[in-house]
């Protein structure tokens, strides 16, 4: 028997059968409890969130779960193909046992190019091992430690999973790192410009008026704006003598200049059509201050759904930094992050001869989109009484 639920806020009511969930449980349910309830029957929306953390649990965890440094060079083996890692091997008896390893490399000379070419040699194996011991790190730069997540079980032996750079560098461990960095800038970029968008919008649409009229007039101004060359410009006006700490923070900054726009207008657009509301008439009546009407009246009415644009934010964040990088005008090295590593696929010759350089691209693609599956999933469950 379906139960028709009346609405508590905007929007229409909601249909929500007892084989869900108990009446007494739906009726007195939070509304973060609905939101979940909502959000965990979009499959895509659990598979995204599922990838999301396991993407910043990489990012916490960088130092251990990387299998060397991000500046470790190997210039005997620049360029080195993938190694595939195999579980089960054959004994000398024939039969098989559980032993991870990888194959060796067998190195020979182009004679056109006089490059040095690297195949893997089957002949050759080399033991892995899991919480093996490797270079010292700090993790957090706090803690000093010597044990990898996976590596060569004898120091010094290649073991290079996702292949090597023109220096020799592994790419695995490049990545590893470079995910803390992109999938922070986001973090940091989107918070500013959540801060912004909400202050901003807010004040326009509970005040209007000639506040309301000035600020529009600012939003429009920056949505007026090319992005692309603004960001290029600047990028470009940072000076090349700052360090990459100093340019983190600086290029998070101008992605969240450009990116406060949109939320401000939505924000504005939710305040308009709240102030008129009998709820927030009664706040005044009841002689609450503007500050608590705002932030205990308005703001939470519609929480979940700053959430869900929150969350479909912090793409766009990634994609902006990764771009700024790849065209050598956002982070640099020594910093890594995906738009760095990418800067070493520019070349159509080195990406025909060393197609691995392009796995950073992958691993922005899959954290775009399971940022953008959680996101959706979170705007549709945003109201629980709307299916």
């Amino acid at each position: 028997m379906a139960q028709t639920l009346p609405p508590t806020g905007p929007g229409p009511a909601h249909v929500v059968t007892e084989d869900d969930h108990s009446r007494e449980e739906i009726f007195s349910a939070r509304q973060s409890k609905l939101v979940w309830w909502a959000f965990r029957k979009h499959k895509l929306a659990m598979v995204g969130m599922v990838v999301t953390i396991a993407i910043y649990f990489v990012a916490v965890f960088a130092e251990f779960l990387a299998p060397a440094g991000p500046s470790k060079f190997d210039a005997p083996h620049a360029y080195a193909p993938p190694q595939r890692l195999h579980v089960l091997d054959r004994g000398e008896d024939g039969g098989w046992k559980l032993g991870m390893y990888v194959d060796g490399y067998r190195s020979s000379m182009d004679e056109e190019t006089l490059d040095r070419i690297y195949t893997l040699d089957q002949g050759s194996k080399i033991p892995v091992g899991l919480f093996v011991r490797g270079a010292e790190y700090r993790m957090w730069g706090l803690i000093p430690m010597d044990r990898h997540l996976i590596g060569p079980k004898s120091p010094g032996q290649p073991f290079y999973l996702f292949g090597t750079d023109r220096s020799g560098r592994d790419l695995l461990s490049r990545t590893i790192y470079g995910t803390r960095v992109s999938m922070t800038i986001g973090l940091i970029g989107v918070a500013m410009a959540f801060a912004l968008g909400v202050a901003l919008g807010g004040v326009s649409g509970y005040f209007g008026g000639k506040v309301d009229t000035l600020i529009q007039r600012l939003v429009e101004f920056f949505m007026s704006v090319p992005t692309l060359p603004l960001w290029l410009g600047l990028a470009a006006a940072l000076p090349g003598s700052w360090g990459p700490l100093r340019r983190y923070f600086a290029i998070t900054v101008i992605l969240a200049i450009i990116a406060w726009t949109d939320l401000a207008r939505v924000t504005r657009g939710k305040f308009l059509s709240l102030r008129t509301e009998e709820f927030v008439s009664s706040a005044h009546l009841d002689g609450n201050s503007r500050r608590r009407v705002i932030f205990r009246h308005m703001l939470p009415s519609f929480t979940s759904h700053l959430v869900a644009s929150l969350t479909l934010s912090i793409p766009g964040m990634i994609l902006a930094e990764t771009s700024l990088s790849f065209l050598g005008l956002g982070l640099q090295a020594p910093v890594v992050s995906w738009g760095v590593l990418l800067q070493e696929a520019q070349s159509i010759r080195t990406v025909a001869t060393a197609p691995w350089l392009m796995i950073p691209g992958l691993a922005v693609i899959v954290a775009v989109l399971s940022l953008n599956f959680m996101g959706d999933g979170l705007r549709d469950a945003a109201d629980p009484y709307k299916r």
